[in-house]
């Protein structure tokens, strides 16, 4: 039997649209000879659907699709991910089902059973848990249908479920084990996901097709990544990352693969290569489904400014990308002349917009207010304010969409401006440390030297008061980076940090400043998902909380 994994880009709610790159990947299979083409997870609707679920006209449209689907299917059967109705009385309304369509109809369904309710998943929200798990026959062959988290409980030893599917399934004597999955990127997801899949086929002998979403869906990025493992543990296939992919697979050559190396057909996983390029994926994603064409930013002369500038022109065409040079009467020679370089070598179109003027008026207009204080943090927020005024004109006047360009150590610990810097539709680099926004400067260099050198090297400085440099205010950043790390991705207390060997007032400090400025974050734009715990629907922190204050 061949079996082809189809990972494609969707679109939540496009019903049309979704319809279609199905209808192309089946008959794109057909010509290929394959009996069976699986899609990925609520692949009908798109992932995540969130609270569109609770429309019932958006269900009637997901049906829609499965009754469109069935005409296709005379001589292939489909696998698509569908949320389907719970006909009892109790429990939740709907199913998170796998959907198998043969011979123009539904031959079967696997519903759901293990809801994850962690990070940013909220699936019990939603959706009722399958209880009931049968193998489904097609052309000959029994298939072990399972959706997604359904495999994360290898031998019933995952503390977060009682209960696991495959454990089940199993008893019935299955071909091949088959998993729709919406397996969101971070940097080590996809080595985890090849451990699980492996871990599954080893333990029941048996071989395993995994087809998972690509593209990404506002703050979400799923890396595709799609995987064909045999009952060995062998990796025979892992599917492009970050790219659409329809591959066929004989299961006989599948099951007959021994002898290989386990990470025989596995990409390469070099972890700023992936956050890279999940960074242009997003970004291009995020103006292409919001119907956006033109991206601006605020170029500094400063790194994450310069990275956020070339991963914009990478994902969107630097024509689609325009840059402000907005310098300020604290604003360094070095910064402009960079930022112009930069431009140069990326050809992004700018314009250098002087912000005194403007801001002189604002002071100007401000000082009977001010009762005659000394310049302080007023005055440099008043600078940031009058750049986010400047670009928010430009996005109106011209239909730009504003990037904005905070980092993860920044956004941690609320050095930002609110309704200045902070400003943006989309945050391009705010789930990346700071640590890390230098070594993505070094990838994006790897081949030529976009970004100069100088904007690397120099001291990182907001430039909004005289001689400014960021660590006259915050620890340096490879110290701060790593306690930020055990706290936000780690969960660890400020004892347990201390207890490592870090500084203990730095340690307070630090934390002080991250739960201080949970209320900034809950205003900033949408973050770009790429590591384990980012800033948004994965990490819900009450705004006036007194933990760690």
């Amino acid at each position: 039997m061949k079996i082809a994994l189809a990972q494609l880009n969707f679109h939540i709610g496009n019903f049309e649209y979704n319809f279609s790159i199905i209808e192309k990947s089946v008959a794109d299979a057909k010509q290929q000879g394959a009996d069976l083409v699986v899609f990925p997870e609520l692949s009908v609707c798109g992932y995540p659907p969130r609270d569109f679920l609770e429309f019932e006209d958006f269900i009637e449209k997901c049906e829609s699709v499965i009754e469109r689907l069935k005409p296709l299917t005379s001589t292939i059967g489909i696998v698509v991910g569908c949320p389907v109705r719970n006909p009892k009385i109790e429990g939740k309304d709907l199913f998170n089902a796998a959907v198998l369509i043969y011979e123009q109809q539904v031959v079967g369904y696997a519903h759901k059973a293990l809801l994850p309710t962690y990070d940013i998943f909220d699936e019990y929200r939603y959706f009722e848990p399958g209880t009931s798990f049968k193998t489904l026959p097609f052309k000959g062959k029994r298939l072990a249908l399972t959706v997604c988290e359904d495999i994360w409980n290898v031998g019933n030893e995952n503390p977060l479920y009682t209960h696991c599917p495959m454990d089940v399934l199993a008893q019935e004597s299955p071909d091949c084990i088959i998993n729709i999955s919406a397996s969101p990127f971070d940097h080590g997801q996809a080595a985890r996901r090849i451990d699980v899949v492996r871990a599954n086929t080893q333990l029941y002998q048996l071989p395993m097709f995994y087809a998972n979403h690509v593209g990404a869906q506002t703050d979400l990025i799923f890396d595709g990544g799609s995987l064909v493992v045999n009952a060995e543990g062998i990796v025979f296939a892992e599917l492009p990352y970050f790219e659409e992919a329809l591959q066929v697979f004989d299961l006989e050559e599948v099951n007959a693969a021994q002898g290989l190396d386990k990470a025989h057909g596995e990409q390469p996983k070099e972890k700023m290569r992936l956050i890279h390029d999940a960074l242009v994926k997003g970004v291009q994603d995020y103006f292409h489904k919001l119907g956006f064409q033109k991206a601006i930013l605020g170029l500094s002369g400063g790194i994450d400014s310069a990275v956020t500038a070339i991963i914009a022109a990478r994902a969107l065409g630097a024509e689609n990308v325009k840059c402000l040079l907005m310098p300020s009467a604290f604003s360094s020679d070095h910064s402009v002349d960079d930022s112009v370089e930069l431009c140069k070598r990326a050809g992004i179109p700018y314009e250098i917009v002087p912000i005194a003027p403007m801001y002189d008026v604002f002071v100007e207009q401000l000082q009977p207010l001010m009762e005659g204080k000394p310049f302080d943090v007023t005055e440099e927020n008043i600078q940031a304010r009058v750049r986010g005024v400047t670009l928010m004109a430009m996005c109106n006047k011209h239909g730009y969409i504003l990037l904005n360009t905070t980092n993860k150590s920044e956004a941690a610990v609320g050095y930002g401006t609110l309704y200045g810097d902070l400003c943006g539709g989309l945050a391009v680099l705010a789930d990346v440390y700071k640590t890390e926004v230098y070594l993505l400067s070094e990838y994006i260099n790897k081949d030529n030297e976009v970004i100069p050198r100088n904007i690397i090297t120099k001291a990182p400085s907001a430039e909004l008061r005289p001689g400014q440099k960021d660590q006259d205010t915050l620890p340096p950043y490879d110290l701060l980076d790593t306690i930020l790390y055990q706290y936000i991705e780690l969960r660890q207390s400020p004892a347990d940090i201390i207890e490592a060997g870090f500084d203990a007032a730095i340690v307070r400090r630090t934390l002080r400043m991250v739960n201080k400025n949970e209320w900034k974050r809950f205003q900033m734009a949408p973050a770009l998902r790429v590591s384990v715990k980012s800033f948004g629907m994965g990490r819900r922190l009450p705004i006036e909380g007194e933990y760690l204050t």
